[in-house]
Parts: C-alpha cells; sequence; structure tokens
C-alpha cells in the first residue's frame, strides 16, 4: 500500500473539476489538460485522494460527504490563506457568485492574482498556480473553487453561506 504523504492543494481541485464535469466518463489526460496539471500529478493526486478517503477505490468518484466534511472543517488549517496586496486579478471567495449574490462585500474585495483580471482587491493565493488562467472555461468548476476560498478566508457569515452552497451543489452531484 502507498504511503499517505498529506494532502496537496492540487488534490481539492482535482476533485472539484471531477465533480464539475457530473459524470465517471472522464480520463485522467482529460482532467490533466482541463487545469493544467501534468497526468502524473493527477495520477498521484487521485491516489493520496483514495488513501484519505475522499474517493472511491476504483478513483472515479468523488466520496461526497467525507469530501463536505474535509472541505468545511479541516481546509483552512491545511490550506490556510494569508492576505496579500492590492492587485489585478479573478474575483474569488466572498466577491464571487455565488457567494457575492447573498451578501456585499464592498471595499473587502478578494481576488486571485492574475494580470489580465479586470478587478482589483486584496490577493490570496489559488489553491492552483493555474486557476486564474482556466475557471472561467467552467462556471460550476468556478464556483465550487470561490465557495471553497470562502470556507478558507471567509467569517462566519461568509462561511455559513458557503457551506450552504456547497451542500447544494454536490449533494446533487
Amino acid at each position: 500500500m502507498k504511503k499517505h504523504n498529506g494532502m496537496r492543494p492540487q488534490d481539492i481541485v482535482v476533485l472539484m473539476k471531477i465533480i464539475a464535469l457530473s459524470n465517471d466518463n472522464w480520463r485522467n489526460i482529460d482532467i490533466a489538460n482541463s487545469i493544467h496539471l501534468s497526468p502524473s500529478e493527477v495520477s498521484e493526486a487521485l491516489n493520496r485522494c483514495k488513501i484519505a478517503g475522499l474517493i472511491d477505490s476504483k478513483k472515479r468518484n468523488v466520496n461526497i460527504n467525507s469530501f463536505i466534511e474535509f472541505l468545511i472543517y479541516g481546509l483552512k488549517y491545511v490550506f490556510p490563506v494569508e492576505l496579500g496586496a492590492i492587485v489585478k486579478g479573478i474575483p474569488t471567495a466572498h466577491s464571487a457568485s455565488p457567494i457575492n449574490e447573498h451578501i456585499s462585500s464592498g471595499i473587502d474585495f478578494i481576488v486571485w492574482p492574475y494580470a489580465k483580471g479586470n478587478h482589483r482587491g486584496q490577493a490570496i493565493e489559488p489553491l492552483y498556480k493555474t486557476l486564474p488562467q482556466i475557471v472561467q472555461e467552467d462556471e460550476l468548476f468556478y464556483e465550487l473553487l470561490t465557495i471553497v476560498d470562502t470556507i478558507r478566508v471567509g467569517r462566519v457569515r461568509e462561511i455559513k453561506i458557503a457551506i450552504d452552497e456547497l451542500n447544494k451543489r454536490l449533494k446533487h452531484a
């Protein structure tokens, strides 16, 4: 049995992409190409997720209840966020849909740094470096990642909204 050396941020991204595809008719190369990872990185991510119990033994279907539990109770401790400088980028967390539909972020705008972005806000590092370039290709994937970032960086009210939105999307996936 392979040794588990801890989760990596791209593991969450891989699982979110699998959920966003909403079928099990995908190949590792499809996931790799869509999130700009190598096929071997996708394979390693799936192995770590299998050992952690976040994906089934065949590495095809995400264990939704376990994944939600990890996101709610472990994510912000395993992949903490530090707010950075004001930069140009892509909105995330409570500054993007679906969370921004429930609250007004006012001057508290959060972005992933990205030179081609069209918003200014406080920077946070995305879970994986390619996310700012690729999220606009898949709306559900982008929403899932903004929900996850809200859990990582949000205040109590924002996190509660994020958990509700996460449950809406994942319990029906």
